[in-house]
């Protein structure tokens, strides 16, 4: 994580009545030059000043795209991007170089993403690829890494063959890799495995969704045990041998919030409402449907109706029908603005557990930091008042090259599904 300086005491200072009209002051200020984006977990008093929300990729392809319209009718020059560390940077790297991408607050980063340190995946690969070749394995090793990393991780995967993913499309990706990545085939007899980064339970639903027995045919790499000694971070050389994937000991700290005893508590709490229903001689409520993301644990994702990306959550609550009930495992603020705006409906959305699931990182972003960076843009801060650009987000140019190879070979594949047991597979963009 990264230091962010303490902000002036002025912005201290500010009521939140005072905080919402000085940053449209801002916006109006610096018109099309500016484009604010911001992630669905945000809070409302954030997102509220975003020119365009959505997912992690969804908000790098948006800037991309307005981006590339600087000579065109939309001159971009800054993108302040209200999310979290990793999505900066991925917007960075597919923005031209004149568009400064801005992350309010330097803290604000990802735990998941700092569970995947570049020397610890480097330390992996050597491990791996050394207790394989012990073994007289022959094959090819395609790794994989969720979009929620770090650059210098996609670059790692960039260099050596892999792709990056997202939630959306991991099963495309993850098939790609099964089928040899960029070479397909290759290896004796076309053996391949996937080393999946850096979150295990996005990478073990993939690869059950994807027909693998993830009981059997999977392990886990974990570089914390790695640390302490233990040979490939406390998978056994057989384990690793009969793999078809390995995936890194990574969690995402709220999905990992919800547990399968929270989905058994929605299905007991539906049944003991209709056997009142019917004994009152009512009708009976829709039980509800439990709809969760798929950096949940598989036994979460097990007990579920459905499992996608953020997008596809979004999606499947806004097209559900009048008197339908849901139950979410994924970000409070997310679900809490989903239940607003679907009980106008009369579609009903709870949280799936009544802990508070915040994403403390994301919630480091606030309206003074907005504020802050953009009276920067506008030369509040200059003596001469021209911009002055805060918390600039730049990738190293040849992190770049490396890393965009892994973005361009996910954008290059089809979008993916995730599965849920017994049920129809269920397509997530």
């Amino acid at each position: 994580m990264l230091w962010q300086p303490s902000l002036p005491e002025v912005y201290h200072r500010l009521l939140p009545h005072e905080l919402g009209p000085r940053i449209e002051a801002r916006r109006r200020e610096l018109g099309e030059a500016l484009v604010i984006l911001g992630h669905h977990y945000q809070t409302d008093e954030v997102i509220r000043h975003a020119d365009i929300t959505g997912d992690s990729l969804k908000l790098s392809q948006a800037a991309a795209g307005l981006a590339m319209e600087r000579s065109g009718e939309r001159p971009v020059r800054w993108v302040v991007f209200c999310g979290v560390h990793f999505m900066a940077e991925t917007a960075d790297m597919l923005t031209p170089d004149g568009v400064s991408v801005i992350l309010p607050d330097l803290s604000a980063g990802c735990s998941m993403a700092d569970m995947a340190a570049y020397d610890d995946t480097v330390q992996a690969w050597e491990e791996i690829h050394g207790s394989l070749r012990s073994s007289g394995w022959d094959g090819t090793v395609v790794p994989v890494t969720y979009v929620n990393s770090s650059a210098a991780i996609k670059a790692f995967v960039g260099e050596r063959g892999g792709a990056c993913c997202t939630s959306s499309n991991a099963a495309s990706v993850f098939r790609w890799a099964m089928a040899g990545g960029e070479c397909p085939g290759h290896g004796k007899g076309g053996r391949v495995k996937v080393l999946f980064l850096p979150d295990q339970h996005l990478g073990r639903n993939t690869a059950a969704a994807c027909g693998i027995d993830v009981e059997r045919r999977s392990c886990l790499y974990d570089p914390r045990r790695s640390k302490r000694g233990e040979e490939l971070g406390g998978a056994t050389p057989r384990q690793v041998l009969e793999s078809d994937v390995i995936l890194w000991a990574g969690h995402c700290s709220v999905h990992k919030l919800f547990r399968p005893e929270h989905g058994d508590q929605v299905r007991s709490s539906d049944r003991a409402e209709h056997d009142e229903a019917v004994e009152r001689g009512m009708a009976p409520p829709r039980a509800h449907r439990i709809l969760v993301h798929p950096e949940c644990c598989r036994e979460v994702v097990e007990k579920a109706d459905l499992a996608g990306s953020t997008e596809f959550i979004i999606r499947a609550i806004q097209e559900s029908e009048p008197g339908s009930r849901w139950a979410v495992g994924t970000e409070f603020h997310l679900v809490n603005r989903l239940a607003r705006e679907a009980a106008g409906r009369g579609v009903h959305v709870r949280i799936l557990s009544e802990c508070r699931c915040l994403c403390t990182t994301m919630y480091r972003i606030d309206e003074p930091h907005l504020l802050w960076v953009l009276d920067g843009l506008a030369g509040a801060f200059s003596p001469d008042g021209s911009p002055r650009v805060l918390n600039r987000i730049q990738v190293h140019p040849e992190v770049r090259r490396l890393a965009v190879l892994a973005i361009d070979r996910m954008l290059r594949l089809a979008q993916g599904e995730i599965r849920s047991p017994g049920r129809e597979p269920v397509s997530v963009d």
